[in-house]
């Protein structure tokens, strides 16, 4: 089984391909943010490991982990945005791979594991990938793609991440179907 790592700031249309491609036979997608959220649910470790580094001001009124405050505080402040990753990292790299696991036992040709901080965040374990793709847009197009799904604040809000070396950069702008088949195309070559 392949597995691809593929990476881009918010809007870079991460999601967009990854799903895209998900549709073609003998390939699955994970959405490491899905993911991250099962996390830090109610009721887990990583929401009780959160919510005492980080005070109860992140609890939103239905008892979950307030994201966009929690974005505030970790996008904004490295030193907080690592003690974020410190505290959910472990716990998301492991379920990463019993999910890795369960794919290559079911017949998955092609997983593709897609996240913002896995081509940057220095505690992505990169070796479980085969190559890591990094989608490059420009932020225009960025806020464009956002604002198109009620998310236009999110293109620069304090996010610093780049591709990490050893990442295949590719040509974000231009139509979803086309950046899909370019992204194809690179993995191809894997």
């Amino acid at each position: 089984m392949k597995v691809i790592g593929l990476a881009g700031r918010p809007g870079s249309g991460k999601s967009a391909v990854a799903s895209g491609l998900a549709k073609r036979p003998g390939v699955e997608w994970v959405d490491l943010d899905r993911l991250a959220w099962e996390v830090y649910a109610p009721g887990t470790p990583g929401f009780a490991r959160i919510v005492a580094a980080f005070g109860e001001g992140i609890v939103a009124r239905d008892g979950r982990i307030d994201r966009v405050e929690l974005g505030r505080i970790v996008f904004r402040d490295p030193r907080a945005r690592d003690k974020l990753e410190r505290i959910v990292h472990p716990t998301l790299n492991e379920r990463l791979s019993h999910l890795m696991k369960e794919h290559e036992e079911q017949g998955t040709e092609i997983l593709i594991v897609e996240g913002a901080l896995i081509a940057s965040s220095p505690y992505v374990d990169r070796s479980a990938y085969d190559v890591v793709i990094w989608l490059e847009a420009p932020e225009d197009i960025r806020r464009e793609r956002l604002a198109a799904v009620g998310r236009g604040e999110q293109a620069s809000r304090g996010r610093v991440i780049a591709p990490s070396d050893g990442a295949i950069v590719i040509d974000a702008t231009g139509p979803i179907e086309e950046v899909a088949a370019r992204v194809w195309e690179a993995i191809a070559k894997v």
